[in-house]
């Protein structure tokens, strides 16, 4: 498979994590036939989780000002990507980085947005969350499927695919910096008729979560409540 493939890492005080997780990154990588860029966007990190990626030559570190959210990060680096297929991965890899042709072999067949699912498929979840945090997790998903979009059974999967021309359609509109962005971004694609799958993947629940599931969780109730009003 020849091909351009971007993939954004945001990271927010991931200094503890981020090395282990470049390694990964570029050893996979490198063994792959096609061409590759790494953007890792530091969402105005106060600890050195920039200075660790500006060490990689192979990455291309960007720095928010300040800490904006998660879904502003995503947004810088989709928008500054180059690849014609650009998927965006979690900090932690909790989603294995090997995980990557389960989304390319849809991307590079005619489908424009791939999202990976922790929900198709339990038997993938190597590692589970806390009971309350997976209960949380699909009442959360039954609000979603209820207010905004049908038919997507895992939102917030922090692993989704795009193709270039899909990136360009949805993120210079995306307008929601928190963690509501991944429900806003299907809600866009949907909206304009872009071509979307979901497919299980592998994933582990890291403990260290940056997630609070009372705070976050409110946060991203109101964020998706007010996704409608937002793309009129």
């Amino acid at each position: 498979m020849s091909c351009y493939l971007s993939l954004i890492i945001p990271a927010y005080n991931e200094e503890e994590r981020i090395s282990a997780s470049l390694e990964k990154v570029i050893a996979y990588l490198q063994k792959q036939n096609f061409t590759f860029e790494i953007i890792v966007v530091d969402d105005g990190s106060t600890d050195k989780t920039f200075e660790i990626a500006n060490r990689y030559d192979l990455v291309k570190p960007i720095r928010l000002e300040k800490n904006s959210g998660k879904g502003a990060a995503v947004r810088e680096g989709m928008l500054n990507a180059s690849g014609e297929y650009v998927i965006f991965s979690d900090a932690d890899l909790s989603t294995p980085i090997e995980e990557i042709p389960k989304l390319m072999k849809y991307l590079t067949s005619g489908i424009d947005v791939c999202v990976g699912s922790r929900a198709l498929d339990s038997s993938l979840i190597k590692l589970h969350q806390p009971f309350y945090r997976e209960f949380m997790g699909k009442t959360f998903n039954k609000i979603v499927q209820l207010l905004v979009v049908k038919g997507i059974s895992d939102t917030q999967c922090g692993f989704k695919g795009f193709t270039q021309s899909a990136v360009k359609k949805i993120f210079p509109n995306q307008k929601i910096n928190g963690f509501g962005f991944d429900v806003e971004i299907i809600y866009i694609a949907k909206k304009n008729g872009l071509k979307i799958i979901e497919t299980p993947v592998v994933w582990y629940n890291d403990n260290r979560s940056k997630v609070d599931p009372i705070k976050d969780s409110v946060k991203m109730l109101m964020e998706i409540i007010e996704i409608r009003s937002l793309h009129k």
